[in-house]
């Protein structure tokens, strides 16, 4: 099978040849194409082709059409990413300073003719043209809930969702997710085949449940009015989400839902009961030091516990560029070898 054919299997509820692996390989890319991180994520093709390069390389089923979260600040208008030697790129200058700036952002569709976007943008139809028959390739949202973080800063977003008036927090709530729609709608429009929706603030790390229930969800489900959930991947970086799942799949209906390394696969496949796709997720900051038996261990325990039944894939988190090339081909290949059917 192809790559796209497997995940196509997963989607209408056929077994594949094997386990399915989404390896989030971002940086990497501008090592394999001798450039610094901030000249690798200047231009789209450059991405296309160093996303095209990895794929090659390490065998994993996945494209990417996404650079860097930094990016939708930068459609915002801020004015500096902070580009390091040695991992991704980070906000450099936050386009809300305070909570008389919320009420002056403006969303309108002029966000797509800015140059982040218009970089992504070329990445995707590179990798669409090139191999968009062999692979699925993904691309990326931050949710509202989440989103107000890189505009705002994370202290501040904290003080305004629990501390603050509600109108200030709504406000911003609002224009996040208007913006949250007009880049699903547009990543669709310019053949993305699945978008991946990043909410790491509503893990159990950062909420409860109730509040995931009562709050979270509405936002959730006001994201992806425009386009509907259905072609989406639920992401969860930011802590542990298998407290969530039930009320997410109640509520909305992500086709995919790509749990924490600290959620239990086991669990989280009793909790989705074949009704939905779930991505385990190896611990990759892990990867950095492991030795090859403690590789091969962990591979072994998320397949053993996600694939019996089929609808599901293997997944990785951040994938730090510390990560040795050695270890990364290890556990791809042990999840072929492992999660053949």
């Amino acid at each position: 099978m192809t790559a796209k054919e497997r995940f196509g299997s997963l989607l209408t509820g056929q077994l594949p040849d094997r386990v399915p692996v989404i390896c989030n390989l971002f940086e990497q890319g501008a090592r394999e194409m001798g450039l610094s991180i901030k000249e690798y994520y200047s231009r789209g093709e450059y991405v296309a082709e160093g996303q095209l390069k990895l794929a090659e390389k390490y065998g994993h089923d996945n494209l990417w059409a996404f650079h860097h979260t930094a990016g939708d600040a930068e459609m915002l208008g801020s004015r500096f990413t902070a580009f390091a030697d040695d991992g991704p790129p980070n906000v450099g200058d936050l386009i809300l300073r305070s909570e008389s700036d919320i009420y002056n952002l403006k969303i309108t569709e002029d966000i797509l003719d800015t140059k982040a976007h218009r970089e992504v943008s070329r990445t995707l139809e590179i990798l669409k043209e090139e191999k968009g028959d062999e692979y699925p390739v993904l691309g990326a949202v931050v949710a509202s809930y989440s989103m107000p973080a890189i505009l705002i800063g994370m202290e501040k977003w904290m003080e305004l969702l629990y501390l603050s008036s509600d109108r200030a927090a709504v406000t911003l709530l609002e224009k996040c997710s208007e913006f949250c729609r007009i880049k699903t709608k547009a990543l669709f429009d310019e053949g993305a085949d699945m978008v991946v929706y990043m909410n790491p603030l509503a893990s159990a790390e950062f909420i409860t449940v109730d509040r995931f229930r009562n709050d979270a969800l509405k936002w959730i489900k006001k994201d992806t009015e425009a386009t509907g959930s259905g072609g989406m991947v639920y992401f969860n970086g930011g802590g542990p989400i298998n407290p969530m799942i039930e009320p997410l799949m109640e509520a909305t209906d992500f086709p995919v839902i790509y749990i924490n390394p600290h959620d239990d696969v086991a669990e989280a496949k009793s909790i989705i009961a074949g009704k939905r796709i779930l991505v385990g997720t190896f611990n990759d900051i892990r990867l950095i030091s492991q030795s090859e038996k403690e590789i091969q261990e962990d591979v072994d325990r998320i397949v053993e516990a996600g694939k019996p039944g089929g609808g599901f894939a293997f997944g990785t988190l951040v994938m730090p560029l510390a990560i040795r090339e050695e270890n990364i081909r290890l556990m791809i290949d042990r999840v072929k070898e492992k999660g053949r059917y």
